[in-house]
């Protein structure tokens, strides 16, 4: 099967620099690492793609050489500097010294490139199996959609031999996604060329603000109002979690903006991440538009607070 194009495997322009390439590079062999994400068999795929890809554009002279020739470039016993004396009218009588060793037999060519790889390969550059190009979307979940995991149909144009086609597709999204997270989709890329097979679709997961809960990573954020009583007095106290609801176990004397966390109810692991954490900040409710009864409860009260709350201030 042809390989892809080295440049889309790492996401870099064809002019881009040693550099730039080796950044893209470093941060997809950091995400795709098997001991990042043991049991991924598309990771490890994506990951051995990754060094490949890698392999051929950090080394100038194979850089050069797919630029020119693309994927033939690779096939054993290749002699790139051969073709670029055929394809300049080099080699005397016009012909030229062949493109493979192992002793073949030298050929007369004439024509353009295509041909005399064709006569030399089989086939062409452009005329045997291709596989088709892989295609990037992007697909927008609820927060719990992402985290408990989902099915959505996604709608794009496929590119085939009569132009782009209109597909609805069904990616089944696995439990414990995060913002960023890729999910790929197996041959539902662009259409094979000469009977080759189709790209991938890969999904990028993006995920809609939530209006209670606010994710870093796999942990959640939750602000938890509560009263003045119950935060002075200690309460179990139901809170709200990605599947259900959950007892707090709120401290007597809990002051206002103290974090409270309950483990394991954050966005559920995949591999080697466990489950994340749900970290609750404790917000005290004051009383608002006191009567005079209510205002004499509330002076009665502050005469147990401490004398200056504000000492350690000066």
């Amino acid at each position: 099967m042809a390989r892809r194009d080295p440049y889309a495997v790492l996401g870099v322009a064809r002019d881009a620099d040693a550099d730039s390439i080796k950044k893209a590079y470093r941060k997809l062999a950091r995400e795709l690492h098997p001991d990042v994400n043991p049991g991924d068999d598309a990771a490890e795929e994506r990951f051995k793609e990754v060094s490949e890809a890698y392999a051929v554009l950090s080394d100038e002279g194979k850089r050069r050489d797919y630029d020119e020739f693309g994927d033939v470039a690779f096939e054993g016993g290749f002699d790139a500097e051969a073709a670029r004396r055929a394809h300049g009218g080099f080699g005397g009588r016009g012909g030229f010294e062949p493109f493979f060793g192992g002793g073949g037999e030298s050929m007369q060519f004439g024509g353009d490139l295509d041909d005399l790889l064709s006569r030399l390969t089989g086939q062409g550059r452009a005329r045997g199996p291709r596989r088709g190009a892989d295609l990037e979307a992007e697909l927008e979940l609820d927060l719990r959609e992402s985290a408990l995991g989902c099915e959505q149909r996604l709608t794009l144009a496929r590119p085939t031999s009569n132009g782009p086609r209109r597909e609805t597709v069904t990616v089944k999204v696995p439990r414990g996604m995060v913002a960023g997270a890729r999910i790929r989709i197996a041959g539902k890329g662009g259409e094979g060329q000469n009977g080759g097979p189709a790209g991938d679709l890969h999904a990028t997961i993006r995920v809609r603000p939530d209006p209670i809960f606010r994710a870093e990573g796999r942990d959640l954020h939750l602000d938890l109002p509560v009263t003045f009583a119950e935060a002075s007095l200690g309460a179990e106290i139901e809170v709200p979690t990605l599947d259900g609801r959950a007892t707090l176990a709120l401290p007597p004397g809990t002051d206002g903006g103290k974090r409270l966390r309950l483990r394991g109810k954050g966005i559920p692991g995949v591999g080697r991440h466990g489950d994340g954490d749900l970290y609750v900040t404790v917000r005290i409710l004051v009383p608002r538009d006191l009567d005079d009864e209510g205002r004499s409860r509330v002076e009665a009260v502050a005469e147990l607070g401490p004398a200056d709350p504000r000492k350690d201030l000066s």
